[in-house]
């Protein structure tokens, strides 16, 4: 990990601005707070920050309208969306939004920075590879899926995913697996999350122009986890 990698904190609520803002220096982060969603958005854009935490309900634009906004412009950027909303539609839309993860108010500090420490050792600057998964060929620098003449842009943690699979082809991958070595969670079986379900949902969902949709490329195993149908 970088000596000070930068974060920015996108929320209202000053108390719990602050707090987060001297946790994550405590933790060795450089972090910038901000108190609303305009001034948030413009800082967002500038590309200046390794992960952007964002609080949904903000003064002026809206949490999911800044994720939705900075996806489309800087397509690598780590998000995680910070809420009071636990519902599993508004973490769907925190998703669909663009966001990597998501924390529900009220959270426990140890379990907020090791998803922060997480979402910023997989947005560090590193290596990208081409790679093929079944019927697909996955390009990581461009983010793209192929088959034959079409194509499907992904994002990088859609990448991950999908190189996990391919280094244990027909093999059950157990959603502790993921959370552990994809989403970077050290005790991943104490983690109530669905976070893998949801993503995996979403991915399936990106593949289907491509024929692999649904549990044709990505089997569930129930009460097991997923395989890659080979």
């Amino acid at each position: 990990m970088d000596a000070k990698p930068p974060i920015l904190v996108v929320e209202d609520e000053t108390a719990i601005r602050v707090g987060l803002c001297d946790v994550l220096a405590y933790h060795g982060f450089a972090p910038t707070g901000v108190d609303n969603g305009d001034d948030g958005l413009a800082e967002a854009l500038s590309g200046r920050y390794r992960l952007l935490v964002l609080d949904v309900m903000l003064p002026g634009v809206d949490g999911f309208t800044i994720a939705r906004t900075v996806r489309d412009k800087l397509p690598k950027q780590a998000i995680l969306m910070l809420t009071a909303k636990g519902a599993e539609s508004d973490v769907l839309e925190g998703f669909n939004s663009g966001a990597d993860d998501y924390v529900s108010k009220p959270f426990s500090v140890p379990q907020l920075v090791a998803r922060v420490q997480a979402l910023v050792r997989r947005a560090a600057p590193e290596s990208r590879r081409q790679f093929q998964l079944g019927s697909l060929d996955v390009n990581a620098d461009t983010l793209v899926a192929s088959k034959g003449g079409a194509l499907e842009e992904l994002s990088p943690r859609d990448i991950e995913v999908l190189a996990y699979f391919s280094a244990s082809p027909g093999k059950v991958i157990s959603r502790e697996d993921l959370l552990r070595d994809v989403w970077g969670y050290a005790r991943a079986e104490a983690l109530e999350t669905r976070c893998v379900d949801m993503h995996i949902a979403k991915l399936r969902k990106k593949l289907v122009p491509l024929g692999a949709g649904g549990d044709s490329l990505i089997e569930t195993v129930r009460g097991a986890g997923y395989r890659v149908r080979v």
